[in-house]
């Protein structure tokens, strides 16, 4: 609270002026952008066109050295768009108010994270208990891309990196289908004389459309499995001719496993573990050199005997099948996935910096949505139901 006071006519005029705390912590908010650590991670949360829009609203904007250059954005980009480099990963969490990532912090971040520090990034909080457990006892907001949620139940900040995803799935998926890379030793979309590749997509949201377009467009034959009849209803007519649909059950997914090349797992439950489709017993009934690619795996995959793997070490094979599960697919390609992604996060990092993040998801519910542990609290359902935590309702800390 100030205080002014004015000499006029001899009369004190006392002039009393309240400026609100909030406005003045949230005025200039420092956001840090680190450096992605995870194995070939090479994507950025932040290219240096978001960075200026958040500089030119009067906010600093802290970006690790070197943190955009695996996606072509060198630090003299950021320096020109008005942010600041910082050499190090823990100078980046020290000094920021909002932390904006790609990927989940992994270990070696956890004791870099404040109390009240808020991160804006994707957790999938429901696949690996020790993350959660870790960020509660940090005290921090954590605000998860993958469960902010629209009205019409699409989620905006899943949707790019989802159709990298979905897209990246057939063009991994026909490199491993090749008999140097253990598969079976066949072509996609065949050629004269020889009938292609049989694809079978699980789930019919963004990364299974994508993927179905995908393998379409290179000729194989593709099913479709979903359990939403207006889903299916509505990619049965948007779809090429060589896409079939199907409604999806345990029957249906046995008997195509058994004739189909590539598997493609696209099965998603917001903030929720994926359920497992594809079974352990199912895999002897597959032809050797089939390849399944689970997309799902961020969040705990939808095929029984998938576990994250890394670009570097992409793929395992059990009972002759091939399983590629990579838990950051879109990191191969960090251009087109950082400039995608940023194109969606940024608006509600904008709010988020304006407003402080009690305000905006306040106002924001899609944004509210996002908010998966506050405080030491456990305020989205499908995290406390993953691991049997208690659950707080947003509400009750909003």
């Amino acid at each position: 609270m100030r205080a002014f006071f004015f000499l006029e006519d001899s009369f004190l005029i006392c002039t009393i002026i309240v400026i609100s705390p909030k406005l003045v912590k949230y005025n200039h908010m420092i956001i840090g952008v680190p450096k992605e650590i995870k194995s070939n991670e090479n994507r950025v949360a932040l290219n240096p066109a978001g960075a200026l829009e958040l500089t030119k609203r009067g906010h600093q904007v802290y970006v690790q050295a070197t943190a955009g250059i695996g996606s072509g954005f060198s630090d003299q980009n950021y320096l020109s768009a008005g942010a600041k480099i910082l050499s190090t990963i823990e100078e980046i969490y020290a000094i920021a108010d909002m932390i904006i990532k790609v990927k989940e912090p992994i270990a070696s971040e956890y004791k870099l994270i404040k109390e009240n520090q808020l991160l804006f990034t994707y957790f999938h909080f429901a696949s690996y208990e020790p993350l959660t457990n870790a960020m509660i006892d940090s005290g921090a907001i954590c605000l998860a891309y993958e469960t902010v949620e629209l009205p019409d139940r699409s989620l905006p900040l899943l949707i790019p990196m989802s159709e990298v995803a979905g897209r990246m799935a057939i063009q991994e998926g026909a490199k491993y289908l090749e008999k140097p890379q253990k598969g079976k030793g066949i072509l996609l979309g065949g050629v004269p004389g020889v009938p292609p590749a049989k694809v079978l997509v699980l789930g019919g949201g963004i990364v299974g459309t994508q993927a179905a377009k995908m393998a379409a467009g290179l000729g194989s034959q593709v099913t479709l499995l979903d359990i939403s009849l207006p889903r299916l209803r509505y990619l049965a007519d948007v779809m090429p001719a060589n896409v079939n649909t199907m409604f999806s059950n345990e029957l249906t997914i046995r008997e195509l496993v058994q004739t189909h090349d590539l598997i493609v797992g696209a099965v998603l439950i917001p903030g929720a573990k994926a359920p497992n489709l594809v079974t352990r017993d199912m895999l002897s009934t597959m032809h050797p050199g089939t390849v399944l690619v689970d997309v799902a795996i961020d969040q705990g995959g939808c095929i029984e005997t998938s576990r994250p793997t890394t670009h570097d070490d992409p793929i395992y094979i059990i009972d002759n099948v091939v399983h590629y599960c990579v838990a950051n697919m879109p990191g191969a390609v960090p251009y087109t996935s950082t400039v995608a992604l940023t194109n969606a996060t940024l608006p509600y990092a904008i709010q988020l910096a304006d407003k402080g993040w009690k305000q905006a998801c306040q106002q924001n519910k899609p944004l509210m949505m996002g908010l998966n542990v506050v405080n030491g609290k456990v305020v989205y359902e499908g995290v406390a139901k993953a691991f049997n935590l208690e659950y707080t309702p947003v509400e009750q800390i909003l």
